[in-house]
């Protein structure tokens, strides 16, 4: 599984109250439909609402475009139900948009331009092209619109290529149905109906980023050619080398193409009359062989030999958080600075070396995949801030409890060894050592996510084990469940707490290094580390035993808690070794 598709894995499972997994092995996939309409609100409007009427759909994002009269929308859901809200949607797209009387500066060819489907989570991308050719029939049987295979969902190999699906556009369709270039499936004769409609590209594809890259020039032609530049097909060859020259062919008549640069990516060059710029419009479809701040620096060196320069980055539909995390990541490194950070300074970094604010405010909370998967969530505990933290703990609720706090606990240890590792990065006259301390600082940074999701988690399982207590115990067979979801739910809640002695006992090595090699002014911060890390493990150590007692197999409880105890005593002597160093320094 990629990197992407694990990311929003984990925001489906936060919101369905799952693990690690998903518990009904449910079949998540995204679609993200283009309609040929980005001016009249209300149209586009129409078109979410037959979206939001599925129940379990996640209408993620809508993003319209005045300039190129296109709207990107994002959805995400169990596949069979994605799969009828893309079908209300073309439908109802079909009822309100002319293709007749369609402009805009993309490329496209119907009212529901194209249709991909997304694998993320229990399922293939063969499985999911499967779903996107039965869907592409119905659509083509029921509402009589023509249906291009493309992508994986391809049946005639070159319309993999959704440029070969789309070429001539809405204005070619007529004639390409005329020498026998039809769609694969619905009407092959172009008549009033599939006039107004167009044609739909509808495919599985994996994920992709669309991205334009904003150039200070309102030159198409040099847009274009930068577009040449970088995309993986290229551009024509031509006598001489000469961008006027005679394009070359091989044997068979076909183009000689000189490769671009990057792989996975398809672009070209385009002026947009509301920004009253030139961009270099691109998709990444292939983001484990090029990365958004690759293609951005590799823009940028391309538009550097013409005299021109990017001036930002310009993200249609959303992103996943990754992609950013990585950008910031890079360029902070091209600083000598530690990449350490908390997600949202990332965040901010990623903004900001990408330009992504250059045309208007970039809110990630609106634009990536996670913080929008994330709304309408039950409010976390680690949301709180510190007071309501402390007021909830004390309040007549069992929950959270001292399982919570001791994660808390470690995670305030690894945010102490986090702060010396980035205040020692950054220490003038260590320059030299700006990457060693990084990899501390990015090291406590993980160490620190984990025991926050593990506060969270810790009440998680208690509130388990009370909603065994709402089962019903009327007969034998419900008797039976009760008991064995109960002994299910101990196991898990004495597990978690396992899990936080674990990671807070990886605390140590942390601090103990930032003590001994640390900036030297914070080595009492180092210290401090080492006595809440201690505190997060003897007192998760007592919610282990507390749970494992209620365990009736116990050749496992045993297990478990032979396991605690050592990590138990461990702890106390890392606690010794640390604060002997950090003594000594003071």
């Amino acid at each position: 599984m990629s990197d992407v598709k694990q990311l929003i894995l984990n925001a489906i499972n936060f919101i369905l109250y799952t693990k690690n997994f998903i518990q009904n092995i449910m079949r998540i996939i995204e679609c993200v439909p283009n309609f040929s309409e980005g001016r009249n609100m209300q149209v586009i409007k129409e078109i979410t609402d037959e979206i939001e009427k599925i129940e379990g759909v996640a209408l993620l994002d809508v993003d319209a475009g005045a300039s190129t009269n296109r709207t990107v929308v994002t959805f995400v859901g169990e596949a069979e139900k994605v799969v009828e809200a893309a079908f209300l949607a073309v439908k109802k797209a079909a009822e309100l948009i002319d293709m007749s009387r369609h402009k805009g500066e993309h490329p496209r060819m119907g009212a529901t331009d194209v249709l991909p489907l997304v694998p993320i989570a229990n399922i293939t991308l063969e499985e999911t092209a499967l779903l996107a050719r039965k869907l592409g029939k119905r659509i083509a049987d029921e509402l009589q619109i023509p249906i291009f295979a493309y992508e994986s969902s391809a049946i005639i190999p070159e319309r993999k290529n959704l440029a070969v699906c789309r070429k001539g556009e809405y204005e070619g369709l007529k004639k390409r149905f005329e020498e026998g270039d039809t769609p694969d499936f619905g009407p092959k004769i172009f008549d009033e109906n599939v006039a107004k409609t167009g044609a739909t590209a509808c495919g599985a594809r994996d994920f992709l980023i669309a991205v334009n890259f904003n150039l200070n020039t309102t030159s198409t032609r040099r847009a274009n050619a930068i577009a040449f530049d970088v995309r993986e097909k290229g551009r024509p060859a031509r006598e001489g080398n000469s961008v006027v020259g005679k394009i070359l062919k091989d044997e068979n008549g076909e183009q000689i193409m000189i490769a671009g640069t990057l792989k996975g990516c398809k672009a070209i060059g385009w002026f947009i009359d509301e920004y009253k710029i030139a961009q270099v419009s691109m998709n990444i479809t292939d983001i484990s062989q090029t990365s958004l701040h690759t293609a951005f620096e590799e823009v940028c060196r391309a538009a550097g030999k013409r005299g021109i320069r990017v001036t930002g980055t310009e993200i249609v539909g959303l992103v996943p958080k990754n992609v950013l995390l990585d950008a910031a990541k890079y360029f902070l490194e091209k600083q000598n600075r530690s990449i350490g950070l908390s997600e949202e300074e990332l965040i901010f970094i990623a903004v900001k070396s990408l330009g992504l604010d250059d045309l208007k405010p970039f809110n990630p909370k609106e634009k990536v995949i996670e913080y929008l998967m994330e709304k309408g969530a039950q409010k976390r505990l680690i949301d709180f801030t510190c007071k309501g933290f402390a007021e909830e703990t004390a309040s007549e609720s069992p929950a959270p409890g001292g399982g919570s706090i001791s994660a808390y606990a470690g995670a305030l240890g690894a945010a102490l060894g986090t702060m010396v590792a980035n205040l020692s990065s950054h220490k003038a006259g260590w320059d030299e050592k700006w990457q060693y301390f990084s990899d501390y600082a990015a090291q406590g940074q993980q160490l620190m996510a984990k025991l926050l999701y593990l506060v969270d988690e810790d009440t998680a399982a208690f509130n388990k084990i009370m909603a065994v207590f709402a089962m019903p115990k009327t007969t034998d067979e419900e008797k039976a469940a009760r008991s064995k979801a109960l002994q299910d739910a101990t196991l898990y809640a004495t597990e978690v707490p396992l899990e936080t002695m674990k990671t807070s006992l990886e605390v140590f090595p942390l601090v103990k290094i930032m003590a001994e090699e640390g900036n030297p002014n914070s080595v009492s911060d180092a210290g401090v580390g080492a006595l809440v890390a201690r505190a997060a493990v003897l007192g998760a150590y007592l919610n282990v035993k507390i749970n494992a007692s209620g365990l009736k197999n116990r050749d496992i409880a045993d297990k478990l808690l032979a396991e605690a105890k050592e990590i138990a005593l461990r702890a106390e002597v890392l606690e010794k070794e640390v604060l002997g160093v950090v003594e000594v320094k003071i």
